[in-house]
């Protein structure tokens, strides 16, 4: 019988349920003091209050670790949480952030704007430029955080060469593997220090749920952002992580037909008229195609950037043409997507900025879904027109 009076008591069953079971509970009971320290000392296994963890989380935590050769990983409440996370669960003033020139926008301001303001030294450097990340490097540098392929002009960090100059400087690397996922590439495995994955995008894939992820591969670092995660409150929605579990177990299919098209997608669009380039790393034309045959094995992702004659003005007609595909600022959702960085991820940066990272008015970044490429490269065709 349950000893909380207004409580029902869970019904038991020698069956296991073949879905995890969705649990909103904010708090978990204790059978009584000395049980509740156990758990905090580490001495048993459970949960306390949801906001330091709680079991759909740690499904989803547990499948992204066995996919990136990690352990201990953390969900958060989205891929921005688990960015901070890796930040301020490492820095204090004074010391030195460098960051890749090329970032998801919100992560640039972070850099630029947020971590300033707590006296975190920051600066950028071309990730495709080891000596350039060499030279930026300063005596208080203790965090580089990179992408692996960068949002939303598609240029492949030297992965191998900048988590080689960590290791060699003994500097935390981060790396967000979120464009190319453990599919392509686990920066783990070639010897950097945290991974970080917004689940939000490819790895959930269905637009539904919000999620973060970062782990270390330094099982001191990881209590550290774990101790923070639950101090800020970045706490992932069981919900959010339900539907983020049910799409990881599509992930792989998902993945593999989207990039089979997204391939396709690249070269009718190089080949259409009023597109001025077309940025995919498996072409030939690619500034980083190189890089790409060795660092991800020949496979080139999902994603496809390219660039339209005529500025703001072609890009509204060409928006509204494209009625069959969702203008939107996200990526990895099972149906394609499409965003204009200028009026979405880089609107904070300036003319001058956007203009030196390659992205113009006439610049679009398409997340290519699972329909049938055929359909979906003549949706294109037919909107350029």
């Amino acid at each position: 019988m349950s000893r909380r009076l207004l409580r029902a008591e869970w019904p038991l069953s020698v069956g296991r349920p073949v879905v995890s079971p969705l649990q909103p509970s904010v708090v978990y009971d204790s059978v009584d003091p000395d049980a509740l320290d156990a758990q905090y000392d580490g001495l048993s296994e459970g949960f306390t209050y949801a906001r330091e963890g709680h079991p759909n989380a740690k499904v989803v935590a547990g499948l992204i670790d066995r996919m990136e050769g990690a352990t201990g990983g953390i969900v958060v409440g989205s891929g921005m949480a688990a960015v901070s996370l890796a930040m301020l669960g490492n820095l204090k003033a004074g010391d030195h952030a460098l960051g890749a020139n090329q970032l998801y926008g919100r992560s640039l301001r972070l850099l630029g704007e947020e971590l300033p303001r707590l006296g975190i030294e920051t600066s950028l450097a071309d990730p495709t430029d080891v000596a350039a990340f060499a030279e930026a490097i300063r005596p208080n540098t203790r965090l580089i955080l990179i992408e692996t392929i960068s949002n939303p002009t598609l240029r492949v960090a030297d992965l191998e060469g900048i988590i080689t100059l960590g290791r060699d400087r003994g500097i935390l690397v981060a790396v967000d593997n979120t464009f190319t996922t453990p599919r392509m590439v686990r920066p783990l495995e070639l010897g950097a220090d945290i991974i970080i994955h917004s689940v939000t995008k490819l790895l959930a894939g269905h637009s539904d749920a919000t999620l973060g992820y970062v782990a270390a591969r330094d099982g001191e670092v990881n209590l550290r952002m774990a101790t923070l995660a639950a101090t800020l409150g970045t706490t992932a929605a069981p919900f959010d992580c339900w539907l983020a579990e049910r799409g990881l177990y599509s992930f792989g299919m998902r993945f593999e037909r989207a990039s089979s098209t997204a391939s396709v997608l690249a070269d009718a669009l190089a080949g259409a008229a009023n597109v001025k380039r077309v940025l995919y790393p498996l072409r030939d034309d690619h500034p980083d195609h190189e890089r790409v045959k060795s660092l991800y094995a020949g496979q080139g992702g999902n994603m496809v950037s390219f660039e339209l004659d005529g500025g703001r003005a072609a890009a509204n007609r060409f928006v509204r043409a494209l009625d069959q595909v969702a203008f939107a600022p996200t990526l990895g959702d099972i149906s394609t997507t499409l965003s204009h960085p200028a009026s979405s991820s880089h609107r904070a940066l300036s003319d001058g900025d956007r203009a030196k990272l390659g992205v113009s008015e006439g610049f679009f970044r398409v997340s290519v879904g699972c329909e049938e490429s055929p359909e979906l490269v003549q949706a294109f065709l037919d909107a350029l027109r």
